[in-house]
């Protein structure tokens, strides 16, 4: 009986010059997660499939936000998280803003960096808490004070829904097939920020369209 092929383990990149850091970062990772760091560095190696996320020393650069505008940009599903010796709230923001998936401080122990890993992987954002709650704060504002925009056909989907009508009948009624109204309903339950028609039927941002 044939063996199934043994799967890769999953990789991180690292984007550093210090060789000092890079081997504590090797040996962390190795011990406690066991996950490999990949020095981008490396020809190909951005090309790697099991590539998990990449971690950013932001003392190797001059031109951080700039790295991670080509990252979002080039290989926008791999997670970013940067490390630094800043502490600077703003500063933690901006980078997080800039579209890094967490944020580190130099000095942070293993558990925290194992902690942040793993947080990341998982979809959340790693970052000090006082920076976490001013952001959702600050989200929470933009949503109350700042309605979304709607195009002219979400407005059409939103009206039939708000009428009652299931997909079938708002594709009917379109002229479109039902996957496009899923997708339409996706988009307006993102721009509302709630998860179900219900909610989105109701919420006061869509009773001004």
């Amino acid at each position: 009986m044939e063996q199934a092929p043994e799967r890769l383990a999953e990789r991180v990149g690292v984007v550093a010059t210090d060789p000092l850091r890079v081997l504590g970062l090797k040996a962390i990772f190795r011990d406690a997660l066991q996950l490999e760091i990949v020095q981008l560095s490396i020809p190909g190696a951005l090309d790697d499939g099991n590539l998990a996320l990449v971690l950013i020393d932001a003392e190797c650069t001059d031109h951080l936000f700039e790295l991670i505008g080509t990252f979002r940009q080039v290989h926008p599903s791999l997670k970013l998280i940067v490390l630094g010796n800043e502490t600077s709230q703003d500063y933690i923001e901006r980078v997080i803003g800039a579209g890094a998936k967490g944020y580190l401080p130099l000095t942070a122990q293993e558990a925290d960096i194992r902690m942040a890993i793993e947080m990341v992987r998982d979809g959340s954002v790693w970052a000090p808490r006082r920076v976490l709650s001013r952001l959702l704060d600050n989200q929470r504002a933009a949503q109350k004070t700042t309605p979304p925009h709607f195009t002219a056909r979400e407005r059409q989907v939103l009206n039939l829904l708000r009428a009652g009508e299931p997909n079938r009948e708002i594709a009917h009624a379109l002229g479109i097939d039902e996957g496009t109204v899923k997708a339409h309903i996706g988009r307006l339950l993102r721009k509302v920020g709630v998860s179900n028609r219900t909610a989105l039927t109701i919420h006061p941002f869509t009773q001004l369209q």
